[in-house]
């Protein structure tokens, strides 16, 4: 979601001074309003570690969201390319018969996929329709593959901590960003024309107040900015811990006590290096 521009606060992008020292790729490059898809991220992954390598440097890919990043150390499924006619289709069904009656037919075809995409996601409710239309076969056939791409030689390394701290962590980071003007940000971001229906404003820290205020909760008062912040809290506690589950189960994963992070990752990092030699 830091590829988004205007969502500073909520995505908890590096501060310009650190932008400035260390140069950070596909921050600020789509409108909240734009469609990234996990193809998008890994093309444009692929192009800035290219671009990296040829200068002599490092690529650190760095984030959570597992999706994406599986797609780009193994590779997009094999699933059908997006046909344009068939996707305006279903565009067309989702604004006349509603998300609910879209869910029920991939449900009835593909339980896997309808159990996994979240009720919200209108873009992956879609494109399992779509391939299941445009091959016969549900999405969940087109398994993603278990070999790391030959393109790239990965260390990956996950950072963990006490679930105890995480959630203090997490519980301090959302103060620190009301403090810093979430609420104004969005409310800025919404006068810009971004709605609940924006791919942007779907995410944790931004569609909570969308939540709130369809609740009946006044966003510009003390309760409904609580209920925000409580909201937000929940939601990122239950995302870092499909997080720990889904990096997990990643073969090969170097895992690293973060209170400790900086030494350990230094010496994995140098063994990791030094096989190259």
């Amino acid at each position: 979601m830091q590829a988004y521009r205007g969502m500073d606060i909520g995505t908890a992008k590096p501060e310009p001074a650190l932008r400035a020292q260390l140069l950070h790729h596909l921050i600020d490059i789509l409108d909240p309003s734009d469609q990234y898809t996990a193809g998008d991220f890994v093309r444009l992954a692929d192009e800035a570690c290219a671009a990296i390598t040829r200068s002599g440097g490092l690529p650190v890919v760095s984030g959570g969201t597992g999706f994406y990043i599986r797609n780009f150390v193994y590779g997009l499924p094999t699933a059908p390319a997006a046909e344009p006619s068939l996707r305006a289709a279903i565009a067309r069904e989702l604004a006349e018969r509603g998300a609910a009656a879209l869910r029920d037919e991939l449900a009835a075809a593909d339980p896997a996929a309808a159990a996994r995409i979240h009720p919200n996601d209108l873009y992956r409710l879609t494109r399992a329709l779509e391939v299941l239309r445009a091959s016969g076969r549900p999405l969940s056939a087109f398994a993603p593959s278990h070999k790391p791409r030959a393109r790239w030689r990965f260390l990956l390394a996950y950072l963990e901590r006490p679930r105890e701290e995480l959630y203090a962590r997490i519980d301090a980071r959302v103060a620190s960003m009301f403090a810093r003007g979430l609420y104004e940000e969005f409310e800025r971001l919404r006068r810009a024309g971004y709605g609940p229906d924006a791919p942007g404003m779907k995410a944790i820290g931004y569609a909570e107040f969308f939540a709130a205020e369809g609740a009946g909760y006044n966003l510009a008062s003390a309760q409904g900015l609580a209920t925000v912040a409580e909201l937000i809290k929940r939601n990122t506690r239950r995302y870092a811990k499909r997080q720990e589950t889904f990096f997990r189960a990643l073969p090969g994963l170097v895992r690293i006590d973060a209170r400790d992070g900086a030494a350990t990752l230094s010496r994995v990092l140098r063994d990791f290096l030094a096989a190259d030699q």
